[in-house]
């Protein structure tokens, strides 16, 4: 049943929408999940989580993904390629008064949000959707805010699903499009339901205004300890970011997004947007529950047509199941969003090929090295196209489909930083051990909780350790709670010599990749390999 529209005084002229009467605008949680489940885009979970279907699109479509080329001094800035694509300004205009059209004829959403926690680098964003599931997942991922917008926020972000590009006539690579523009602040997403394209493409905004600032943003999450001392946990989606930061004993700064200033690190969120595959009590009990939560909203995930139960192992859709929660949802948080500079820095890789070690420390240009690299295995699911095996991947700095500059500005940062607050760097495998993908296993994730553990309470500083002879990376002998063998991983392997085999394979890998930056960083961080 068609609900009556709010009347509201938004302005939305300056997206050349002179009178829109079908908006509503800011509404609360509790009417978002009542409007969704009325339009019957959603069905309510025992607990009371929106259960939603994104329908075709259940990742992210990085191949439609453009960036508006004017010409101009700032747009030679841009890391132009693959990955960020020119988009004609005269497409845009036609393609934006198509949209604007489109939203025009039936009832809208919008929502105003924040996104950076911290005061000097906030951003006003408003998120405008056809769907009422949406605009609740604008509220639970960004930073409330109790101000109505009444001038133009710094960026307008606008998704209809159910409007198509024809790529003959807009020059999209497909009916799906993701296109940001930055001379006039709109983000325009078309035809795919899938809510982190809205929530990325924010990060990849704040990827380009902030290093202007003089900071550093990340794709990394952050926790506090009880002592202050603060962590970050840099990789991509499926490497355990979110998992890993949600620690009982620490609090939690956010799950994702990060900016590194003068004064220490803070989140870009309000809340988190965590892969819920095979979720378990037990072993993440923090997630399970936050993302069950009234008002949290479940991507893709399966459940009972009948009593709404949920089942978190079930695939059949996609294994790219999500959950995002606000951080409310979560007793032991930093409730102002920001932390010191970190003590402790970790990366971590799902290493496919079963060869890096679980934990190793990095020198500054080894860290600088392999942040570079951003080497791990995509992980089936967490964009479209990907085969059920993980595949071995480099995406610098952790998080290359958000980058809309040259990655050797955000490493030379990074490596900056870490010199002058001296701090630790980790490399950490999530990934396999024992052989690579099929042949081994993957690494337990109490072990990994153990390991990181130990390098937080500072035990691997004084425990004895070996450089390995392969990498060259500084591994531990001894980590409480984790058996040695396990540390060295040439020891777990059956065939020594397979191993080796393996892990050279792996290096040509990182010296074909790196290759690239040559003429973008000095030859230090180049010949790590």
């Amino acid at each position: 049943m068609q609900q009556s529209a709010k009347l509201t005084n938004i302005n939305l002229k300056y997206l050349g929408i002179n009178d829109h009467f079908n908006v509503y605008w800011n509404l609360a949680t509790p009417k978002l999940v009542e409007h969704s489940i009325r339009n019957n885009e959603s069905n309510l979970s025992p607990s009371g989580a929106l259960l939603v279907n994104t329908g075709e699109f259940t990742g992210r479509s990085p191949n439609d993904k453009f960036i508006v080329d004017y010409g101009e001094k700032t747009d030679n800035e841009i890391f132009w390629g693959s990955v960020n694509r020119p988009y004609s300004p005269e497409n845009f205009e036609k393609l934006l008064f198509k949209v604007t059209k489109h939203i025009s004829t039936v009832p809208i959403y919008a929502q105003d949000v924040l996104v950076g926690a911290h005061p000097n680098h906030q951003r006003k964003i408003r998120i405008i959707s056809e769907f009422a599931w949406s605009a609740l997942f604008a509220c639970d991922l960004f930073i409330p805010t109790s101000d109505k917008f009444v001038d133009e926020p710094d960026f307008t972000v606008i998704q209809t699903p159910s409007f198509f590009a024809d790529p003959t006539v807009n020059g999209t690579f497909s009916k799906a499009f993701i296109i940001i523009n930055f001379k006039k602040r709109i983000v325009l997403i078309g035809c795919t339901q899938y809510a982190g394209e809205i929530k990325k493409s924010v990060f990849s905004v704040m990827n380009r205004i902030l290093p202007d600032e003089h900071v550093l943003p990340m794709h990394c999450s952050a926790n506090i300890g009880m002592d202050g001392d603060t962590a970050l946990f840099f990789g991509l989606s499926g490497t355990g970011k979110t998992t890993l930061s949600s620690d009982p004993d620490r609090f939690l700064i956010g799950d994702d997004e990060h900016g590194w200033g003068a004064d220490g690190v803070f989140n870009f969120e309000g809340g988190c947007y965590a892969k819920t595959i095979n979720l378990q009590q037990n072993l993440e009990p923090i997630i399970w529950k936050a993302s069950q939560e009234f008002g949290s909203v479940l991507e893709n995930v399966i459940f009972n047509q009948e009593t709404r139960e949920i089942d978190f192992t079930n695939d059949s859709l996609t294994e790219n199941t999500r959950a995002a929660y606000p951080l409310t949802h979560i007793a032991k948080r930093i409730k102002n969003g920001r932390g010191n500079h970190p003590n402790h820095i970790f990366f971590l890789s799902a290493d496919a090929f079963g060869v890096l070690p679980p934990i190793s420390s990095l020198t500054p240009d080894q860290a600088a090295f392999y942040f570079l690299s951003g080497y791990t295995s995509k992980l089936a699911g967490t964009e479209r196209g990907l085969s059920s095996e993980p595949q071995a991947t480099f995406s610098a700095c952790f998080g290359a489909p958000f980058l809309p500059l040259n990655p050797a500005r955000y490493t030379e940062m990074l490596r900056n930083k870490i010199k002058e607050y001296n701090s630790k760097v980790w490399l950490v495998n999530t990934g396999w051990t024992g052989g690579q993908y099929g042949v081994g296993s993957r690494i337990k994730l109490p072990y990994t909780r153990a390991m990181i553990s130990a390098a937080l309470k500072g035990i691997l500083d004084e425990a004895p350790s070996e450089i390995d002879p392969v990498f060259g990376l500084k591994i531990p002998n001894i980590i409480p709670g984790v058996p040695a063998k396990l540390l060295n991983p040439i020891l777990n392997w059956p065939d020594h010599t397979q191993y080796l085999i393996n892990a050279n394979q792996l290096i040509c890998k990182f010296k074909q990749n790196i290759i690239q930056y040559r003429d973008s960083f000095d030859d230090k961080v180049i010949n790590q390999m």
